[in-house]
């Protein structure tokens, strides 16, 4: 009898307090292929920010979900998503990775599109019907849905999707927390961070939005602050873990590094303290006191269910991963800042950023071999079948450092592919 028919998903105790995650999940190809039919075939999935698609005619190509995309900005200032497969005999049509077109040629054997994804020329035509594309079959397929929330786009390829606006649901309070950074609005900055690592996707989930690892895995991240800024015994690690609703979640803390946005640290000088303070006095006049402090001196690790990261902590990360394989998952990543901010802001927002969130820096390096470890361990000891995320469960209002978070994206989880099973 398989996982799934055995409905050995989580197991959860109440009244022990007890939460406990089978370690096949991260290790089943049944399970994989499951995630993939119910989870990433119905969610709605991060595909791209505003700012990549400016100008008209300007295209950017990703895989989300298992399909290559092309994200455009039409003739006409529409936004639009296709896949990135030629109707004609399945080419991919769109080889770079970014650029600005009015038309698209597929190499294979000819056939135009325009920016706008409608077929405009063919090779031969002479010998097709004329109604061969009366209803838009031979256009390029687009995505079932398209939507926007604050600059974020999204797809999903359920067309019975409730909207994007309900399914963030109570996550929209804390993208509005990084969007208002600016009042000019957001942007992506520079290219896109690419890596892979050998471990499942879930476990990249968690240890996003993880809390308890910080003091341990990042220890000499913390003396550096310590050594550097002077500023770790000013500013705790302190905080709470919210379960948002459907799978989304958010730890919200103080922390000791420097935030661009206004949190200033000694490292920065007088000038850092200057440019911090008139930051804080601009938000502080269009929040008032209460939110502009919120959006300037607490961190935020937010998870959109179920693979959609957003890290407004000493600079901004959006982050997605997808899994290859059970042990096996692709990242991206994109620094995130606000739009005409001063010279001297986006240096060290920059610098925040490769200096903890980069593939060298502090962070990754140290997450990559902790998931990939973890990994290892299910991979080779699978006699040990659970494991435990219990901490700060039962608490009314649970720590940073608890596991609240980790167990809403699980409920999620276990409630997709529960429902998927009894539906067979």
């Amino acid at each position: 009898m398989s996982l799934l028919q055995e409905k050995i998903l989580l197991r959860v105790d109440q009244e022990r307090k007890l939460f406990k995650v089978p370690r096949v999940s991260f290790t089943s190809q049944e399970v994989l292929e499951a995630e993939r039919e119910v989870i990433f075939n119905k969610c709605w999935l991060y595909l791209g920010h505003t700012s990549e698609v400016t100008k008209m005619g300007q295209f950017v190509t990703r895989t989300v979900g298992g399909r290559n995309i092309v994200f455009s900005r039409d003739m006409e200032n529409n936004v639009n998503a296709f896949l990135n497969t030629c109707p004609h005999r399945g080419a991919t049509v769109v080889r770079d990775r970014a650029g600005v077109a009015k038309s698209f040629q597929c190499f294979y054997h000819g056939w135009v599109f325009g920016i706008d994804g409608g077929l405009k020329s063919q090779p031969g035509v002479e010998s097709y019907c004329e109604s061969i594309n009366q209803n838009g079959e031979v256009d390029l397929p687009r995505v079932p849905r398209l939507e926007e929330y604050r600059g974020f786009w999204f797809i999903c390829f359920d067309k019975e999707a409730v909207s994007l606006f309900d399914y963030l649901g109570n996550a929209r309070e804390y993208i509005d927390l990084v969007v208002d950074h600016s009042e000019a609005g957001m942007e992506v900055v520079g290219g896109t961070q690419e890596y892979s690592i050998r471990a499942n996707w879930k476990l990249l989930v968690e240890n996003s939005i993880d809390g308890y690892h910080a003091a341990t895995t990042h220890a000499s991240y913390l003396d550096y602050l310590k050594g550097t800024a002077g500023a770790l015994a000013a500013v705790p690690l302190k905080g709470f873990g919210v379960d948002l609703g459907g799978g989304h979640a958010v730890i919200q803390y103080s922390a000791p590094w420097g935030r661009p946005i206004a949190q200033s640290i000694p490292a920065w000088g007088e000038t850092g303290k200057q440019d911090v303070d008139r930051l804080l006095a601009g938000l502080t006049e269009r929040f008032g006191e209460e939110r502009a402090r919120r959006i300037a001196l607490t961190n935020r690790n937010l998870l959109i269910f179920p693979n959609l990261i957003i890290n407004d902590i000493m600079a901004i990360t959006i982050r997605t991963f997808y899994p290859l394989a059970p042990n096996y998952q692709h990242i991206n990543g994109w620094a995130l800042a606000p739009i005409g901010e001063n010279e001297w802001a986006r240096k060290n927002r920059l610098e925040n950023f490769l200096e903890f969130l980069g593939p060298g820096g502090f962070a990754t390096p140290d997450d990559v071999e902790a998931l990939q470890q973890c990994q290892t361990g299910y991979d080779n000891a699978r006699e040990a079948a659970w494991n435990d995320i219990s901490k700060g469960m039962g608490r009314e209002i649970p720590a940073m450092d608890d596991e609240v978070q980790m167990r809403a994206f699980w409920t999620q989880w276990n409630l997709m592919l529960s429902n998927s099973n009894n539906q067979d």
